[in-house]
């Protein structure tokens, strides 16, 4: 063992033997019991950050713990290759997107290999291959056969930039989240995914997720949204269909006083036919946001159509209007309007001189028609009843909910409905990187499934790629086929599928990554589900709702015999880090902390900062998180040359928590750095004297046994927080306090050394899940050979637990007066007299009289006097 730690050296020696074993390639075995651990597989951007490294660090940590209790682990990894960045990449470096991606994987493979993850690269899985995304072309066609699948015409969120549909959630601001671009409300056709067939199933399958976090089963629930209500039916003067709304408040029904649609409702679209001011309203509202915060927050605007709906009970005839804040994606794309009792229809009724009409009371409160309380809308409010409503005056909420019920059923204009907010999935992309769709369009057979023995539809790779229409729309030798039903001319669609797909479904294919036949086997029932999966909370609702919606479609496709995907679900907090910016012309030029100066107060806090480079003072910014937005980031390669991968590792899990922020401070991997070196240097003094004899248990003085009690009960709280509490920070905090300990045991005997080679061997298998490749060569040293991963987690030994003296605290009236050690076995006789030999007790009781003697066994003992 050399006596200089050097990181470079030691990973290098390492990782060698580790590929030259393929140490972590793992197959089924029945007999033993499995393990998958996952962590979300990145977007090959070219480079890991920050957040990445502390994922998969999280996730190494538990996959070699895991290993260690004896389970065969799987812990695979591959790259969620598609997506509209790599179109941009290819516009910006006149490259193409195929060539850009696959250089960024071979760099990132690099790095994650440099980092010394577990992984089992023989199950590699990159979404943009052929042989991968064949079996989500397969699925797709199998699901339009099944009626889970269709085209229409929807209303999207239409980036002009970008050329491409957004989510709601890449809305931010009213504007694309990558090109910034205003986006516009637009009406084009659209393959979707009937996930809202799935909708109760995924609600309820929440309360058997046990491994999950509570709040991302709340994020999940309240996307979904369940609600029960009644659909109705205002019939519109003129109009020979009738206009359907949804309610769960029928109670207020009364309070009715007009009728809001959607901009691209028909109502809307025919009154503008004839109204230039309507049409450019109609327009403006189509450029409006309509992701939730911007519907929470934009300002609330509207437009009489000039027509009017006839209330289904009154028959009182009640305008009907055109907002903005009614989506056509939504429900039927109208709502009934009561401001008397709903603060968005108070406020837009206030606006626009609209009846605001009570028909819920509450106790004695008095109704203000001028200003908002929320008492105004709450149905469970104690003391409720509806009133100015007729025949349902005095019923609660749920009595009247059950009167208007029967009364719209037994007429015909209405029915009880369970709605959901969840909507169907959206699966078409208009960009040119993604997996395309597998349909052909026939004049004569409309839109025909690409059959199977077709697939896959393969993705052009070499393509001339200069601006953002898909090279495969502007291809028509590409577009060009046959049709399969009827055998005439016939194209291709054009469209690709929504990323999501891809990451939907690759922990499944990660099982069988090499079956050419299917696209899942039985090993991923041997494999599934995901016992641990790990990710950003970012994800809690997209990503893990349409992972959880693919996994039951591939159930019922006969592919898998389980309904849920992960198991258990780790979200990890984020690394943030200090920012600096200065100003130009109302825009934020922001700076690298490395390249900035602080002068600091006594206290260490920031007073001012400087730009390194000509000494002008910058502007100090807030903690927030790493980005290349903020420019903020550190580089995870430049740490590595510097201090080595075990050192980055330590530091991801000993700054914070895993399921909090971590706040990246250079010093915070000086200190890791100066551990590990410490730690080479205690096991290098230890094996450079004579060898360590056999432990005599029987021969251990006071010093060795409080030392071995130390360690086994170190090895019972870190394989807890490995195992079940995920808290690697503590683990780490408790081997350095191990460590601290066995430094103050002289080393002056053989029973001394006997200890402590017991001590070094059981650091080292502790640290060996977040420090794995210091620990092979410290095992070395002090074992001689190369068989770490083959050891098992350490056994605690009860009998080293047990002590031979116990610490009592001794209080006199309930104030600590003294402390005492007495044997274990002392009885309570026993502790008492020494508890009462005290001085300083005896001082305190005085000769009085003790009117009581409490004694805790192996705690304290209390005399009340």
């Amino acid at each position: 063992m050399q006596e200089q730690y050097s990181p470079a050296d030691v990973e290098e020696s390492v990782q060698a033997a580790w590929a030259r074993t393929r140490a972590f390639e793992v197959s089924e075995d029945p007999t033993r019991e499995k393990f998958y651990c996952l962590s979300m597989f990145p977007y090959p951007s070219g480079k890991l950050h920050m957040g990445h490294v502390r994922n998969y660090t999280i996730g190494d940590v538990i996959s070699r713990y895991q290993r260690m209790l004896g389970k065969n682990v799987l812990q695979p990894m591959g790259f969620d290759a598609f997506g509209l960045p790599a179109e941009n990449a290819a516009i910006a470096n006149d490259t193409q997107p195929a060539k850009w991606t696959y250089a960024n994987m071979d760099y990132m493979v690099n790095q994650l290999q440099r980092l010394g993850f577990a992984y089992d690269w023989s199950r590699r899985v990159d979404t943009c291959r052929p042989n991968y995304y064949r079996w989500e072309q397969l699925l797709f066609t199998r699901l339009m056969k099944k009626g889970l699948v269709y085209r229409r015409n929807a209303v999207v969120n239409w980036d002009p930039v970008d050329q491409t549909v957004l989510a709601n959630e890449q809305v931010v601001d009213g504007r694309g989240w990558r090109s910034g671009a205003v986006v516009e409300r637009k009406e084009i056709p659209q393959w979707f995914l009937k996930i809202t067939a799935y909708a109760q199933e995924l609600l309820d399958d929440l309360d058997t997720l046990d491994g999950w976090p509570d709040a991302v089963k709340t994020m999940q629930r309240n996307w979904i949204g369940r609600s029960e209500g009644l659909e109705l039916q205002f019939a519109i003067e003129g109009e020979a269909e009738p206009l359907t709304v949804y309610t769960t408040r029928p109670d207020t029904l009364m309070g009715v006083t007009y009728v809001a649609v959607a901009a691209e409702h028909p109502l809307a679209l025919k009154a503008a036919a004839n109204n230039p001011a309507l049409a450019a309203f109609i327009q403006d509202a189509s450029r409006s946001g309509v992701a939730e915060a911007d519907m929470e927050t934009m300002e609330k605007k509207g437009m009489p159509l000039g027509i009017s709906a006839v209330h289904p009970i009154s028959g009182e005839q009640v305008p009907v209007w055109v907002a903005n804040f009614v989506l056509m994606g939504y429900g039927t794309g109208a709502v009934m309007a009561v401001p008397g009792h709903d603060e968005r229809d108070f406020a837009f009724a206030l606006k626009y001189g609209l009846p605001i009409r009570q028909v819920i009371a509450v106790g004695d409160e008095s109704y203000d028609a001028t200003r908002w309380q929320d008492w105004y809308a709450d149905k469970t409010h104690p003391g409720m009843r509806v009133i100015n409503s007729g025949q349902f005056d005095g019923l609660d909420y749920t009595q009247a909910f059950e009167a208007m019920a029967r009364h719209f059923e037994s007429t015909g204009q209405g029915q009880r409905r369970v709605n959901f907010r969840l909507r169907d999935w959206g699966v078409s992309r208009q960009r040119y990187w993604g997996c395309p769709i597998p349909v052909i369009y026939c004049a004569k057979c409309d839109a025909v499934p690409v059959p199977e023995d077709q697939l896959p539809v393969v993705l052009p790779e070499d393509v001339a790629f200069t601006g953002v229409q898909s090279p495969i729309k502007a291809d028509p030798d590409w577009r060009k086929t046959t049709c399969p039903s009827c055998g005439g001319p016939a194209e291709r669609e054009t469209d690709t599928f929504d990323t999501f797909m891809e990451s939907s479904w690759y922990y499944a294919r990660y099982a069988c990554p090499d079956n050419d036949e299917q696209m899942l086997d039985q090993r991923a029932n041997y494999w599934l589900p995901v016992d641990q999966y790990i990710g950003g909370i970012e994800h809690a609702i997209l990503h893990l709702l349409y992972a959880r919606f693919f996994h039951k479609l591939m159930r019922d496709e006969g592919m898998l015999a389980s309904g849920e995907p992960f198991a258990n679900l780790l979200t990890q907090g984020m690394v943030v880090k200090e920012t600096y910016y200065r100003e130009d012309g109302g825009k934020k030029l922001w700076i690298n902390p490395a390249d900035v100066e602080l002068e600091l107060d006594a206290k260490g806090q920031p007073l001012a900062a400087k730009l390194k480079a000509d000494g002008a003072p910058v502007i100090i910014g807030g903690v927030e998180k790493m980005s290349k937005s903020k420019n903020n980031g550190v580089d995870p390669q430049s740490l590595i040359d510097a201090y080595g991968a075990d050192t980055v590792r330590l530091f991801a899990m000993f700054a914070a928590p895993p399921d909090a922020s971590l706040e990246w401070r250079d010093d915070g991997v000086e200190g890791a750095s100066r551990f590990l070196r410490r730690l080479w240097r205690g096991v290098h003094q230890h094996v450079s004297a004579s060898a360590a004899p056999t432990l005599d248990k029987n021969a251990l003085n006071a010093e060795q046994k409080a030392l071995r009690r130390k360690l086994h009960e170190t090895l019972a709280k870190v394989g807890d927080d490995y195992g079940r509490r995920k808290t690697f920070n503590t683990a780490i905090a408790a081997v350095m306090e191990l460590i601290n300990e066995a430094a103050r045991l002289p080393d002056d005997g053989a029973q001394s050394r006997a200890v402590l080679q017991e001590v070094w061997e059981a650091v080292t298998l502790m640290l060996q899940p977040i420090v794995p490749h210091v620990c092979h060569a410290l095992w070395q040293a002090l074992r001689g050979t190369d068989d770490l991963l083959a050891q098992r987690w350490p056994t605690v030994d009860e009998s080293a637990l047990q002590k031979d003296e116990l610490a009592i605290v001794v209080q006199v009236n309930g104030k600590l007066r003294a402390n005492i050690r007495v044997p274990a076995s002392a009885g309570k006789d026993e502790i008492l007299a020494v508890a009462l030999a005290d001085e300083n007790v005896q001082r305190f009781i005085d000769g009085q009289a003790i009117r009581k003697q409490i004694v805790v066994p192996g705690k304290l003992v209390n005399f009340v006097v």
